[in-house]
């Protein structure tokens, strides 16, 4: 696995119920997500939702296809890990805390690329990537919000 965690947390003007509604809306994160080109959920979970899920990234310089495992316990944590795909390892974790009206979005995730990256380099390209993810993730959930 990777080296380093990368963690970053926003304040989300919606609910945790909001916040966990939008993270497990796989279908719709091509249309919110500048890296994700295409997603599909290929397994469900007894209570119908999505536990196996493919995606497929545009990293600019190449195409990236991976597929994540989830485990969900709504609607405060959506945890997953990497089964198959063009990296060598993926984990990470989404935690929605209320705070007042808001909720406070922690996202954590270790990537591990499957080829060497000058440390200082990856990690600023990682913490970038969780960042712009997470705050592209926030304006969705707050348009949701807004209705």
């Amino acid at each position: 696995m990777a080296e380093t965690r990368q963690t970053f947390s926003t304040e989300i003007d919606a609910t945790p119920e909001e916040c966990f509604a939008a993270i497990v809306d796989f279908a719709a994160y091509p249309d919110w997500s500048s890296a994700i080109s295409a997603c599909n959920v290929r397994e469900y979970d007894e209570n119908g939702r999505a536990r196996v899920v493919e995606f497929e990234l545009d990293m600019r310089i190449k195409m990236i296809r991976y597929v994540l495992a989830y485990r969900a316990e709504p609607p405060h944590k959506l945890e997953w890990s990497l089964v198959e795909g063009d990296l060598a390892g993926v984990e990470g974790s989404y935690h929605f805390e209320a705070s007042g009206p808001r909720t406070n979005a922690i996202c954590s995730q270790a990537v591990d690329l499957g080829f060497w990256i000058p440390g200082p380099i990856r990690r600023v390209f990682e913490q970038k990537a969780l960042q712009d993810s997470v705050l592209e993730f926030k304006v969705e959930v707050e348009r949701r919000s807004r209705g």
